[in-house]
């Protein structure tokens, strides 16, 4: 796509992603999104996605490869420099009891998601894992970091963005909603370990958790932090896992069987993840100035917001009408069990 001769058609596709990417940033600042704590990354593929539905046959398609650069190799790069959100000595001083729930949540939710998803609701793997992402981990980012491991396609990952932004909206009023009816059993820190393990967004956790106090804020974002730190393991895992369930699918569907004498097929390692987790330890030395730190969040901020645009940009309405309802009854039956099962496990931890 860099070739000479379509270098420059590669680039205009770029910059029109760029160009939205800039209007989502805008709109996010708009009094009434950030009331909604919606994040520039759901707007962004809102954006896409009324694009691809309407104007898309105005576009060169010789732009085309340049949205898909954008898409992938620009949603890497943007993962890795996430890691400058992030300080170990932030999750550390949260403790065990943080910790500890944030990954019981993390690993139930997605075994949960794949379950429920793939063999009661008859989903596809891609989707029921992408959807356990959002719901597990952190939001929209974790499925774009799921997008490339599972190669989900552009609609199945709209779908999984659409059911954080229905849940993770729902999360804000119903979280705060609780703390003032007078759910028992929980301390300060206990409601910011509870709000930062089960809440989507990291936006949507300041939402939910600002609307009780700031300590509440403070550890229910270090909690959330916590969450998107596993992310690596997450992906470590479900590249092998699925690399591995994969093959044998494919083997069993040609052969009736796993193909006897069959060569091994190599891991296909996430290596931005790993990437992620040494810019998290080198952001942990403390090296870099604080305004330098901030420049690069706010750079990421924004690939990240030109990835998920781009995303957008590949998908269609008939693709996601193919997608269906079931991507929300699975989100839906996983609020829940976050709403409810991780009130019980914070307790525990916390005992």
């Amino acid at each position: 796509m860099f070739s000479r001769e379509n270098a420059a058609d590669t680039i205009n596709g770029i910059l029109f992603v760029v160009l939205f990417a800039i209007a989502a940033m805008q709109i996010s600042q708009w009094a009434w999104v950030r009331q909604m704590a919606i994040s520039p990354l759901i707007v962004g593929i809102l954006l896409g996605i009324l694009y691809a539905n309407t104007l898309h046959h105005r576009l060169p398609q010789a732009w085309m490869p340049g949205i898909s650069f954008t898409a992938r190799r620009i949603l890497r790069i943007a993962v890795i420099l996430y890691g400058f959100s992030i300080m170990i000595q932030e999750v550390i001083a949260i403790g065990w009891a943080g910790i500890g729930t944030a990954a019981t949540m993390m690993v139930s939710t997605l075994l949960l998601a794949y379950v429920l998803g793939v063999h009661w609701l008859g989903m596809d793997r891609e989707t029921a894992l992408l959807t356990g992402a959002g719901s597990a981990i952190c939001g929209a980012a974790a499925i774009m970091a799921f997008e490339p491991t599972v190669k989900a396609e552009g609609h199945q990952t709209a779908a999984a963005v659409a059911t954080v932004v229905l849940f993770g909206t729902l999360a804000m009023l119903v979280y705060p909603g609780l703390f003032h009816a007078g759910l028992p059993g929980l301390s300060t820190n206990g409601w910011g370990i509870y709000i930062g393990a089960t809440v989507h967004e990291v936006a949507q956790v300041v939402g939910a958790a600002s609307d009780i106090s700031q300590a509440v804020t403070n550890d229910a974002v270090i909690v959330k932090m916590t969450r998107v730190i596993l992310l690596v393991p997450a992906l470590l895992i479900v590249g092998w896992w699925w690399s591995r369930s994969s093959i044998t699918a494919n083997n069993s569907s040609v052969n009736g069987s796993v193909a006897a004498g069959s060569e091994p097929h190599r891991l296909a390692v996430p290596w931005f993840a790993v990437g992620f987790l040494a810019v998290v330890l080198f952001n942990s030395l403390q090296w870099l100035p604080t305004s330098w730190v901030h420049s690069l969040r706010q750079i990421d901020q924004f690939l990240l917001t030109m990835a998920m645009t781009a995303l957008g940009m590949e998908t269609s309405l008939n693709k996601l009408k193919g997608v269906g309802i079931k991507p929300f009854i699975l989100a839906a039956i996983l609020f829940v069990w976050l709403l409810c099962g991780g009130y019980m496990v914070t307790r525990i931890m916390l005992s």
